[in-house]
């Protein structure tokens, strides 16, 4: 039962800021349980499990594993439907146990509810984001609805609410654990905010705007998965590839052969082409046509244009927040974070866009300047930001990026964010084989503690480009870490968006992409450290502007020189990255950062002002335009994400009026960070332990502040963010928020 949060979407995803994604609902669950508590059994499912493997308990090695193998499309809707019904049946055996509410037979079961509706909708979640075939997008628009019905369904089950309600107003829930009184809140706060206290009249109106925004979330992200697939560049000669590295020759080129267009090379409409080309191609029309292209997903005018689903999504939620009580939809979605407000939220966005903003105006005039003295004759424009703020890297720091690719290789960058984990958590990779995976892409390894031996989880790997997957990067929970009934492990992938190159090509990768590797590999650490016992607590499903704080802090190590001079490693030479290219690579670790922190937060508070708009009729286009102009953006600058193709945003309620998220946990990492640097380094073991104990391992069984304070003594403020972008750091304290 603990999936619901946010129907349709699927299975636990995290995500960088960088990547289109579905919200993050509450934890997986095993369907491992030794027990289960004493209620009333349910009925069996009715659709034989033996026919369908999605409704068949998960077996095989490691404690069990998804059948990604045996599963196909025709499996998904069958196996939902009977999934719906079994939770059914098992939720009217709470409601109907006869002897009063308390923490065992209403909490621990609600627990133990849902195990086969969880894992089918975990399958059809990575279908969702790795195999969205026509086939299974029209299962899509058909589930959506239906879903987000179930959803409200259970949540506006007055019995099931009164006994909830009754375990919380209890006076023996003062004799529960911390962790057992924390998961009460839980579920008593989920319920509430998600409409339990409403009449039925308010309840059923609900249901209708859920059910609608399901169906609208789902159009949204088909459409920008469609623009994506459906808009590329062809480069037909030599002249068109001029300034692009062989590395990104290669992956067009493969790029161009799997579309049956051999000898020529294709630049694909997602970040992951569409950054380097811009950085490096010498062509200034190439570059133009592949930045529209990008930047006008979901805003072409036909019928994949999203801005008439935003409109809509944007009126839904502003209702769906007054139905519930709550002054706009950002007010709500903000009540349980560690901002709690939206005007929190804001302070620190505001605090930071100012001085991003005036470094922005430095960093054009001197690519201005570059431009000048090479006779370019032009002004730039957002085509040309970052391949002039490549030449200025070379020109002030002596560092060309493309001196640096060649020793970032994908698999080597793999082995060295396994070394980080052994040094810092204790944990140890090993490849496997006896598990199945959905594409032959996906690589799995056991997870291990490396002092005992215990079998700590799963990790898999997804880490290339194709069609049907979205673009971006992202974490998932296939199955969450819990004990209450048992010891059961915990199963994470990550996904990324790399272009393979020629067969047996090690694939090379930007600083930044790197950079995200470590990101994303930090969500998959937090959850492969959780030691918790209830599922709905476990590893990453904590508050929305804490939960990219594990991740965040992570990136730090790829820059450190235990990593860069035994896993940065040249493809040809296998010499290990100079050393003086990585003193140019740590001086210039604030270049761009205007560009970076506006790049962000321009998206973040458009989010923010879009759910603060209330039922203001909304046209997104004109408010977008007009918003930045108000704001000041540079218009050398676009938003990392326009409103039209927002996946954080608009294809789930995740990361709506959220996306400030990344820069809240921002001021923690930063923060965290001197942790290290001011003891023994970024090896610290006692900093380490700390962390795992209080931030990595502790899932959601307590505040997140609480958990910070625990981990670093203190509340966290903006100087050392300010430090770590090379910003000014305020005067006063009085200037300087605390992110509590």
């Amino acid at each position: 039962m603990r999936k619901l949060l946010f129907a349709g979407a699927g299975m636990a995803v995290l995500a960088s800021a960088g990547c289109a994604t579905t919200a993050p609902p509450p934890a997986q669950e095993s369907r491992n349980m030794a027990s289960a508590p004493s209620v009333p059994a349910a009925a069996p499912v009715a659709a034989p499990a033996a026919s369908n493997p999605l409704l068949a308990k998960w077996s095989g090695p490691h404690g069990g594993v998804p059948p990604f193998a045996d599963v196909k499309v025709e499996h998904f809707k069958p196996a939902l439907e009977a999934a719906m019904e079994e939770n059914r049946r098992e939720i009217a055996a709470i409601v109907n146990t006869p002897a009063p509410a308390n923490f065992e037979n209403t909490i621990v079961a609600l627990e133990s509810a849902g195990r086969t509706f969880n894992d089918v909708e975990t399958l059809y979640g990575v279908w969702s984001s790795t195999m969205a075939t026509p086939d299974f997008q029209a299962l899509q628009r058909e589930m959506a609805p239906k879903l987000a019905a179930f959803e409200d369904e259970i949540y506006q089950n007055a019995g099931l609410f009164q006994r909830i309600e009754a375990v919380y107003n209890s006076p023996d829930k003062a004799k529960l654990t911390p962790e057992q009184q924390r998961l009460t809140w839980l579920h008593y706060t989920r319920f509430a905010r998600s409409g339990a206290k409403l009449d039925a009249a308010a309840k059923q109106k609900l249901a209708a705007i859920n059910q609608r925004l399901a169906s609208l979330y789902t159009s949204f992200s088909q459409n920008v998965l469609a623009e994506e697939e459906g808009y590329t560049v062809v480069l037909e000669s030599e002249a068109d590839l001029a300034g692009l590295p062989d590395s990104f020759r290669a992956g067009a080129a493969a790029a161009a052969e799997a579309r049956n267009l051999k000898g020529k090379w294709v630049v694909t409409n997602t970040r992951s082409s569409m950054e380097p080309f811009l950085t490096y191609s010498a062509r200034r029309d190439l570059r133009e046509k592949v930045w529209r292209n990008y930047v006008n997903r979901g805003d072409n005018g036909d019928a994949r244009d999203n801005n008439a689903i935003i409109a809509e999504v944007l009126k839904l939620r502003a209702e769906r927040a007054k139905l519930l009580g709550y002054a706009t939809h950002a007010h709500w979605r903000l009540e349980n974070t560690m901002a709690k407000t939206p005007e929190r939220a804001m302070e620190l966005m505001e605090a930071v866009w100012k001085p991003a903003v005036a470094r922005v105006h430095e960093e054009v005039r001197d690519m201005q300047a570059v431009a000048d003295k090479e006779g370019a004759k032009l002004k730039i424009e957002p085509w040309d930001y970052r391949y002039y703020a490549e030449k200025v890297r070379k020109a002030k720091y002596d560092l060309d990026q493309n001196e640096v690719k060649p020793y970032l290789q994908l698999e080597k960058l793999r082995e060295g964010m396994f070394w980080v984990a052994g040094e810092l958590f204790g944990f140890t990779f090993t490849p496997v084989t006896d598990v199945p995976v959905y594409h032959p892409d996906v690589r799995v390894w056991q997870v291990t503690d490396k002092a005992s031996g215990r079998h700590v989880g799963l990790w898999y790997f997804d880490p290339y480009a194709r069609p049907g997957k979205r673009s971006g990067a992202w974490m998932n929970a296939y199955r969450n870490q819990e004990r209450y009934h048992g010891e059961v492990t915990t199963i994470v992938s990550n996904n990324s968006n790399f272009v393979k190159g020629a067969p047996g090509e090690p694939v090379l990768i930007s600083w930044e992409d790197a950079s995200t590797l470590f990101h994303e590999f930090g969500h998959a650490l937090h959850g492969l450290s959780s030691n918790v016992t209830y599922p709905s607590l476990a590893g990453t499903s904590v508050a929305r502007d804490y939960v990219e704080f594990p991740s965040q802090l992570l990136e730090h190590w790829l820059s450190t020189p235990e990593v860069l001079n035994t896993y940065a490693l040249h493809y040809q030479t296998g010499k290990p990255i100079p050393k003086a290219l990585v003193a140019r690579i740590e001086k210039a670790a604030t270049f761009n950062q205007g560009f970076a922190t506006v790049e962000y937060l321009s998206s973040a508070l458009i989010d923010m002002k879009l759910h603060l708009a209330g039922d203001k009729p909304i046209d997104p286009d004109a408010f977008e335009r007009d918003t930045l102009k108000s704001l000041g953006m540079p218009k050398e600058i676009v938003m990392r994400h326009r409103t039209p193709q927002f996946g954080h945003v608009f294809a789930g309620d995740g990361y709506s009026a959220g996306y400030y998220s990344y820069l809240w946990s921002d001021t923690l990492t930063a923060d965290a960070f001197e942790a290290f640097t001011a003891g023994k380094g970024p090896y610290d073991k006692a900093v380490a332990e700390r962390l795992s104990k209080n931030v990595f391992s502790v899932g959601n069984t307590l505040d997140p502040a609480e958990a910070y304070r625990g981990f670093r003594g203190r509340d966290a403020g903006i100087d050392a963010l300010m430090r770590k972008r090379g910003f000014p750091v305020p005067a006063s304290k009085a200037q300087a928020k605390d992110a509590k």
